[in-house]
């Protein structure tokens, strides 16, 4: 069985649990991997794209796996009617992602003392506080995951259509820069399910010693990426990419 908002509902899964148990085994105590830093939580999340935008496209939806895409390309095509479908299953498959990364590490939240490294396990947040400056940050990052995806699967740069798997490898290595780069501002959200998800998650389970789920946070990896989306998919119409 296959259908859009089972690709997304899965997809996303894939994306939150793959990624966010990258960061899981980078700050939690008592991982192998503890304390291994920000290039591994960077091609982590760059791998984790890849495969979940390749579960998505397997199961039946056009692998968005963000809220900010799917609005995204809407405003670029002018076609809305997929996007309560889309936007359910991604925000679904997030918060099931996350409590499988709190199954998964089940023993190392109370091995770990710092109620922030456990919240950033499925949350974003800046490394240095300043609201506006954090909002332009999530704007400028997802502006750019939107418009260069929409570049590599341009007609203009492949009129005969990408090799099977091409485009999925392509846009997991755009998030690997992507966090490289423009992603140590603000740990790059640049999607509203998987932050929003993963916090609710957070807030709703009984993790050992969490903390607050940094709810005074919350709207800026939401709506930052909506804008940037917004401000993409006008450029992509605009230029015909």
């Amino acid at each position: 069985m296959s259908s859009a908002f089972l690709g997304e509902f899965f997809g996303t899964m894939t994306l939150i649990l793959m990624g966010n148990s990258v960061n899981g085994t980078v700050l939690l105590k008592g991982t192998y991997g503890e304390n291994s830093g920000w290039l591994v939580i960077a091609t982590g999340w760059g791998l984790a794209v890849i495969f979940g935008v390749i579960v998505a496209l397997a199961v039946g939806s056009n692998a968005h796996i963000n809220p900010a895409v799917t609005v995204g390309v809407s405003v670029a095509t002018g076609e809305w009617g997929h996007v309560g479908t889309y936007v359910l299953g991604q925000m679904l498959g997030a918060i099931l992602g996350a409590t499988l990364v709190w199954i998964h590490f089940l023993p190392h939240w109370s091995a770990t003392e710092q109620p922030e490294s456990k919240r950033a396990c499925f949350c974003t947040s800046p490394a240095i506080r300043n609201i506006p400056a954090n909002f332009v940050s999530e704007t400028i990052g997802t502006f750019m995951l939107v418009f260069i995806a929409a570049a590599i699967f341009s007609e203009n740069l492949s009129p005969g259509g990408q090799p099977p798997g091409l485009g999925p490898f392509l846009v997991g290595l755009l998030v690997w820069c992507i966090g490289l780069g423009l992603g140590g501002t603000t740990g790059y959200a640049i999607n509203p399910a998987r932050d929003l998800g993963p916090r609710i998650a957070h807030s709703l389970l009984p993790i050992a010693g969490k903390g607050d789920s940094g709810w005074d946070y919350a709207l800026v990896p939401v709506l930052g990426p909506i804008l940037g989306a917004v401000l993409a998919g006008i450029t992509v119409a605009t230029l015909q990419i």
